[in-house]
């Protein structure tokens, strides 16, 4: 007499259904990335408590409580930020500006210096004091 049963249960894994949506996955993030960069944004990087500090040479632009406008130490007129800050990042190879600005400084005066630095593709670190 045979006792074996008809039905036998294969111990096989089908891995094409996984495959197939691992793969739409990486297309959905890779779509998702490349739209978000497309946005019409101002790029603008917090510096971390915890980094390494590199040698490079950025122009700073200091905005202090009274509204005045410094580049690079020096104190210069609100209309004349934008010629002195052109002309310091012909000479320069990257084009990277340092902000800092008192915390009592209306956003306006920030966004002025901002919106100058998108017009003319220079990247804007803002400088913000260590919690």
């Amino acid at each position: 007499m045979d006792f074996r049963t008809r039905n036998k249960v294969t111990p096989n894994f089908n891995m094409s259904s996984m495959t197939d949506v691992v793969f739409l996955l990486l297309i959905f993030f890779m779509i998702a990335s490349t739209l978000a960069k497309n946005l019409n944004t101002i790029d603008v990087k917090l510096p971390q408590a915890k980094g390494k500090s590199e040698n490079r040479v950025n122009i700073s632009v200091s905005i202090d409580s009274r509204n005045r406008f410094y580049i690079d130490g020096e104190l210069v007129s609100r209309n004349d930020v934008k010629e002195i800050l052109i002309a310091k990042l012909s000479k320069s190879s990257k084009r990277v500006i340092i902000l800092r600005s008192d915390n009592k400084v209306p956003i306006n005066e920030i966004v002025y210096v901002m919106d100058i630095a998108n017009k003319n593709s220079i990247k804007v670190v803002l400088a913000v004091k260590e919690k």
